[in-house]
């Protein structure tokens, strides 16, 4: 960040504790904390999902408000002046107490109250989500808001109670656990290995056609690294941010992807692809360290790390169990009715999916032609 010019900031003869309490906006408050936690206005806004423009402007509203300059502006980012360092101290203590109260006011587990849930999209979807009437049943006054997207969310922030991810949190403010492993194996449809058969090697791989995905929390550079190229575009025939696009397109027969292991265990019609090339990442679970004071809270979290039982559910081990011994496992999941067909549907009213051969990988990929109505996952 270039260097910004330290702006003059009119001094106020009114406390600033009474500024504080009476005409400081607690919306500005939490972007201050942010920007005091990264000393970044770029990261502050990332995490704030608002422009840098508009941060800052905020940020210089409430220095204009309360006649203090709460940041030096240098040119690898902010940091805290001396009155900035006293008012964070503040703004933390306003912060544990905004937990404190929620605690307090939500006590009793027979009134509606709510837990909100930032998690990746596929564990959201394909994993969380078919658990939840369980859960809903043993806790019917409790709405969970489940917020399914590749977006870190910013529990410091209080954006969520809890967050499941696939990126480990560095802050040292919070709770940190790590929930499992999530391995990742490519996976064909019965109806592309039908087709075109599938690649028992990774030279075989290059002349097939990949369903790629690419968001925030994926390593991006996972699949030319596996298959030793410097890029994927000759073999790519769809690339989305949603996995649940990507597991239907996979289902679909579109092409090979990259599943977790318990792809099987949904119910979903695929097949490992075994070409000696396999991924894997940690699953982490991070809450505010005042989260579990809240009890519908702590239950929920609780309740979340039983689902990543590593014992009820293999496929979270640390060391990698291939997919067909998973589904040949005598494991209590086998009869877990929650992890039984989740897939997607076929398509409706004759549209019908015809894919092109694959391509070398030299040679750019052609479209895919739908016949009818284009067959829409949602």
């Amino acid at each position: 960040m270039s260097k910004i010019s330290q702006r003059p900031v009119a001094k106020t003869d009114q406390p600033i504790g009474a500024t504080l309490v009476d005409r400081i906006s607690w919306d500005d408050l939490k972007l201050f904390i942010a920007v005091a936690r990264t000393l970044s206005f770029r990261r502050a806004a990332t995490s704030t999902r608002i422009s840098s423009s508009t941060l800052v402007r905020r940020i210089e509203r409430l220095e204009d408000e309360l006649g203090l300059r709460l940041f030096d502006r240098l040119p690898d980012g902010v940091g805290l002046t001396a009155e900035g360092q006293s008012i964070y101290s503040v703004a933390q203590e306003m912060e544990r107490a905004s937990h404190s109260l929620r605690a307090y006011l939500d006590q009793d587990l027979t009134t509606r109250g709510v837990v909100r849930c930032a998690i990746t999209e596929g564990l959201g979807t394909f994993w969380i989500l078919p658990h939840l009437a369980e859960f809903t049943r043993g806790n019917p006054f409790t709405i969970v808001d489940l917020r399914a997207s590749m977006e870190s969310a910013d529990v410091l922030r209080m954006q969520a109670d809890a967050a499941i991810q696939l990126i480990r949190p560095d802050h040292a403010d919070l709770k940190v656990l790590r929930l499992g492993r999530l391995h990742i194996y490519p996976f064909a449809s019965r109806r592309y290995a039908d087709t075109y058969g599938l690649p028992r090697s990774v030279e075989e791989m290059k002349r097939h056609r990949l369903v790629d995905q690419t968001a925030p929390q994926l390593d991006e550079g996972a699949w030319p690294r596996l298959l030793g190229l410097d890029n994927v575009e000759g073999i790519v025939s769809l690339r989305t941010n949603a996995s649940t696009a990507h597991f239907y397109a996979v289902e679909q027969g579109i092409g090979i992807g990259g599943l977790p292991t318990y792809a099987a265990a949904l119910g979903a019609d695929v097949v490992p692809v075994d070409i000696g090339i396999k991924h894997q990442t940690d699953i982490w679970l991070t809450y505010h360290p005042h989260a579990k004071t809240v009890k519908r809270v702590s239950i929920f979290i609780d309740w979340v790390r039983s689902l990543f039982d590593a014992k009820r559910y293999p496929w979270f081990r640390d060391e990698f169990i291939h997919p067909r011994d998973l589904a040949k496992a005598d494991t209590p999941a086998r009869s877990d009715r929650a992890t039984r067909r989740y897939v997607a549907t076929s398509p409706k009213n004759g549209a019908v999916a015809s894919i092109d051969p694959p391509q070398p990988a030299d040679e750019t990929s052609r479209p895919i032609r739908l016949n009818g109505r284009s067959a829409a996952n949602g």
